[in-house]
């Protein structure tokens, strides 16, 4: 009888693992309310094949998520992003008959996702803050002490990101958006954060490099990000990053964001060995072979925020 038991025991050990892993993990990212993910910095939902969240759409509607790309200006000002995506907030909203979203920006995203919960956060479950510029970040600092507001480089440099920013726009099927390539950098310098934080402070840090409240008027704050700007030797962008990478004197950073302005509510963590585009699965997934997969980390950000009810 012991054996018999044994053996039938064993079989269903080998069925459960010849199962494929999404019958496994059926339900695993079925949140309760639907996800928004929202692009950073001369971003975009999909051009082509090609998506912004390369491959992670799909990955959570696999297993039970209802996913929601949105698209923004490209380059604007905290503000004007944050007051189109709630406009795309209401729309999701009333399409999916939801009460709220959990939103996901990436980058120039983390504060635009930020604006909608402070303005709006009975339409706003969680934000979550993947290398987000909480804090301002140093590349633009530099930028824009290299090309001040009014001199020739600033007028030259601002026509070509502007016109960077609407080719962008135009490719992955955009509204027209409106583009200001300085407004964005001034929202994404350490003085332009500033004045945002004052008038949004949910979540951020009070201290340099902590952490912020997990929850302010209902809505749950978490966030990640990387710290390794030279990751993967075939991934083109990623000399361009490490050369960025410098503005921040050693100070622990992806590339573009350092460690601790990414850090909002409750942190994930801040070190991954990615720079600021691997945490999306850029450029097409040439991530870090050696960190955890990008993909299984908003997987894992999904369970979390579903096992909090969210």
């Amino acid at each position: 009888m012991k054996r018999i038991v044994m053996g039938w025991l064993a079989a269903c050990t080998l069925a459960i693992g010849l199962l494929p892993a999404s019958a496994q993990a059926a339900g695993y990212t079925q949140t309760k309310y639907p996800i928004v993910l929202i692009h950073g910095l001369f971003g975009f939902d999909n051009i082509g094949p090609v998506e912004y969240f390369y491959g992670i759409p799909s990955a959570l509607r696999a297993d039970g998520a209802r996913v929601f790309v949105v698209q923004v200006s490209a380059a604007n000002s905290t503000e004007v992003r944050g007051e189109q995506l709630l406009t795309q907030v209401r729309q999701i909203l009333a399409a999916t008959g939801a009460g709220k979203v959990n939103l996901m920006g990436h980058s120039h995203g983390g504060p635009t996702a930020r604006y909608v919960a402070s303005v709006r956060p009975d339409l706003v479950a969680s934000v979550t803050s993947i290398g987000g510029v909480n804090k301002g970040s140093a590349v633009a600092d530099v930028l824009l002490g290299v090309a001040p507001a009014g001199s020739l480089q600033n007028t030259a440099l601002v026509s070509v990101t502007n016109g960077l920013a609407s080719i962008i726009n135009f490719l992955s099927g955009g509204s027209g958006n409106t583009q200001n390539s300085l407004a964005a950098a001034q929202s994404l310098s350490t003085a332009g954060t500033l004045k945002f934080n004052a008038k949004h402070p949910q979540g951020v840090p009070t201290t340099a490099c902590g952490e912020g409240a997990y929850s302010v008027n209902g809505v749950a704050y978490y966030s990640w990000s990387g710290a390794k700007p030279y990751s993967n030797v075939l991934d083109v962008v990623d000399p361009a990053l490490a050369l960025t990478s410098l503005a921040f004197a050693g100070a622990k950073n992806d590339g573009l964001v350092s460690s601790c302005s990414s850090r909002l509510g409750r942190v994930i963590r801040d070190d991954y060995a990615f720079n600021h585009l691997d945490e999306v699965n850029q450029t097409v997934g040439l991530t870090n072979i050696f960190e955890t997969n990008p993909v299984t980390l908003f997987r894992q950000q999904a369970n979390r925020l579903r096992n909090a009810g969210l």
